[in-house]
């Protein structure tokens, strides 16, 4: 029912979006040109030819919307957040329309209208969506259409229901309680009480008071099941089974069908759909062929310093772990003094580190070193973006200290990744690492990894933590 009650509020969104859409860019067009600030006798191009382009924006920009998760239950954990992605999403939109003009050689579409259309449509999408917010608050808190809910079993699941319940009153769910046989009755949890023991279900349930069960026993309660589920549907009052897996299983787990079997994927892997992973690797040898190209220069110049300023091979080949666990010769400039291999493979490098030459710590600390990898994402061993690839004797260490840790191995290690441009490189938290390594791969998108790849080039290539 809530997923229900989220995709008719989501097609209605989508319908509303898309008028504000129109209006903003009809509105930027009138603002423009008004006869107020513009000279009616220097030509321009009429409104009609500015519509027929609405057909390309209003569905790239509702696909935006999409992207950055305007649609999704998430976006009400803050209207801060909200907006911020409203004005990511309309920037992208803007921009992606105006290489799409040079493209095709259309240079008389007014800047001035774009920019007018970006500030009017961040501003309306902004109000209409806080309206539509304290509308739906203003009729729950009247009781209008609301469905009564009990809760079988207290447990993290239980938890993180109401924790989903309260951040989202436009679903109209009210929780009445909960039975759990272990917490005392009067156990409160964000004002939702536990009413007493399981048994109650016999005397609660003919009442007709509710509307729903939602069963959230524990893990250890699980012999409880068969009985609760029989008592709910023996009443007839619609149940759902809530799962208390949350502790070792992704919240981005989902069920298929085997031929009538149940499978829950404890990991959601856009990557490892067929499609996405040929696009993925469509970009990865473009874009490596275009930086290849454009730092050819610089590679060559390091590779000359290298070579006059320290004895020993230009390139340095390590062998890192990659894709499925599967070990590479991972390719960098030589940055320290030629060393035995036990050696160098004993620690990190630290701070003022007397292995590393003074052209290396150039290269390190610009990241230049990392350009021979081009020849890894050509090769196929690595892409543009993905978790930074580590060495064989740390990922058997990290993987028996840090959970979750080798869930980083299902996709190409990149030569940027999320973790790296949120300042977490070199000599940093390798749970943090993991913890947006994940992230990066249960959410990926093609859009993602553009961000990724911007706020690199935005945030440049300096390395603090490189030494």
């Amino acid at each position: 029912m809530i997923r229900d009650n989220q995709m008719l509020f989501n097609r209605l969104q989508v319908v509303i979006d898309a008028a504000i859409i129109v209006i903003s860019y009809i509105t930027g067009y009138n603002l423009r040109f008004s006869p107020r600030w513009y000279d009616d006798s220097i030509n321009h191009l009429p409104m009609s030819s500015y519509n027929m382009y609405l057909l390309l924006i209003v569905p790239m920009f509702l696909l935006l919307y999409y992207q950055y998760d305007l649609y999704s239950s998430r976006r009400m954990s803050g209207r801060k957040k909200e907006l911020f992605s409203i004005i990511q999403a309309n920037s992208i939109g803007v921009l992606v329309f105006i290489v799409f003009m040079y493209v095709v050689h259309q240079n008389d579409i007014s800047r001035g209208v774009l920019a007018i259309f970006w500030v009017v449509d961040i501003i309306l999408e902004t109000l209409v969506r806080n309206i539509i917010r304290y509308i739906m608050r203003f009729f729950r808190r009247r009781g209008f259409n609301l469905r009564y809910v009990l809760l079988v079993g207290y447990s993290k699941s239980a938890e993180q229901y109401i924790n989903k319940i309260r951040l989202n009153p436009q679903w109209g769910y009210v929780i009445r309680g909960i039975l759990d046989n272990r917490k005392e009755a009067g156990t409160m949890y964000k004002g939702v009480k536990v009413l007493g023991t399981i048994e109650n279900l016999e005397i609660i349930l003919p009442e007709n008071k509710l509307d729903e069960i939602a069963i959230t026993l524990s893990l250890d309660q699980y012999q409880e099941l068969e009985k609760v589920v029989g008592l709910c549907e023996k009443s007839g009052v619609h149940t759902k089974f809530i799962p208390d897996y949350n502790n070792f299983i992704s919240g981005r787990a989902y069920m298929e069908d085997l031929q009538g079997l149940p499978v829950i994927n404890i990991r959601h892997v856009p990557l490892t759909n067929t499609v996405n992973m040929v696009m993925k690797r469509l970009v990865d040898i473009i874009g490596g062929l275009v930086m290849l190209v454009v730092f050819s220069p610089i590679m060559l110049i390091s590779a000359i310093a290298i070579k006059l300023s320290s004895k020993g091979p230009v390139i340095f080949t390590q062998e890192r772990v990659g894709l499925h666990n599967r070990p590479f010769k991972m390719y960098k400039f030589r940055t320290m003094v030629v060393q035995d291999p036990d050696e160098e493979e004993k620690a990190w490098t630290k701070k003022d580190d007397e292995r590393v030459t003074k052209i290396g710590k150039i290269l390190r600390h610009t990241s230049m070193d990392e350009l021979p990898q081009i020849f890894n994402i050509l090769k196929g061993d690595m892409s543009l973006v993905g978790p930074r690839p580590e060495r064989t004797q740390f990922v058997e260490k990290f993987k028996e200290e840090i959970p979750r840790y080798m869930i980083k191995h299902q996709v190409r290690p990149g030569l940027t990744g999320w973790a790296q441009v949120n300042g977490l490189r070199g000599d940093t938290s390798i749970e943090e690492r993991i913890r947006h390594d994940i992230y990066y791969i249960e959410n990926w998108t093609m859009l993602f990894d553009l961000k990724i790849l911007l706020m690199t080039v935005i945030k440049g290539f300096v390395n603090e933590n490189a030494y």
